[in-house]
């Protein structure tokens, strides 16, 4: 199902309610992954940043880093499905740097490709949000800053996934899943110990201890 982007103010809300769902589940069932979040960012913060990149960053994007700038993780893993992890500005600022001049090389190659040999590994437009870890930037998800929709980058060249998410609708998703497990279709949660731990990236010295939820 593909999901529009809504008008800002009704997207600050509703990522502020998702986000608030999700880190109050984190504190009272896996203080450890809540405790590897970093604080709000600061306006001026994530003004600076858009002005760095010159890229205009979306209200619902801007509302999350306002609320947590990053995700250290636990073991290397993160909080969301996958055990990917929230990157923090100054991650996002490098990764973009690295991955628009990686398409400024491709871009000088493409002048001599035939049209349908071009190469585009990444858009202006595209913010990195998401990475595979908290310090993996094999995989990851982008906000499309024109579209506002998600979409996947991968260094193996992996499938994009199935239908569109807006930021909003991706945490509303998250935020469900430890509530109604039962219900969980994107991955599994689960817990080791005081983390939130997924079952798709589950690592075989934790299998033992890992106790899916239920419910």
């Amino acid at each position: 199902m593909n999901h529009e982007p809504l008008p800002g103010a009704v997207t600050e809300r509703q990522i502020s309610d998702a986000w608030q769902r999700i880190t109050d589940w984190l504190l009272h069932n896996a203080p450890a992954s809540h405790a590897a979040l970093g604080a709000g960012a600061a306006a001026e913060a994530i003004t600076a940043l858009e002005d760095d990149l010159d890229i205009r960053i979306p209200a619902a994007l801007r509302t999350l880093w306002s609320l947590t700038g990053g995700d250290d993780g636990v073991n290397g893993a993160g909080c969301l499905p996958g055990n990917q992890a929230l990157m923090s500005l100054d991650a996002v600022a490098d990764f973009y740097r690295q991955q628009m001049d990686a398409q400024a090389h491709q871009d000088t190659l493409n002048a001599r490709r035939p049209e349908y040999d071009r190469v585009t590994v990444w858009a202006a437009a595209w913010i990195p949000v998401i990475s595979y870890g908290a310090a993996d930037r094999t995989s990851g998800l982008y906000l499309d800053a024109s579209t506002e929709y998600l979409g996947r980058w991968s260094r193996y060249n992996e499938g994009s996934g199935d239908g569109l998410d807006t930021l909003t609708t991706y945490l509303e998703d998250v935020a469900d899943m430890p509530e109604a497990p039962a219900l969980a279709t994107r991955d599994k949660p689960g817990l080791v110990g005081g983390a939130l731990v997924w079952g798709s990236r589950l690592d075989p010295a934790q299998e033992d201890r890992w106790q899916p939820l239920t419910g």
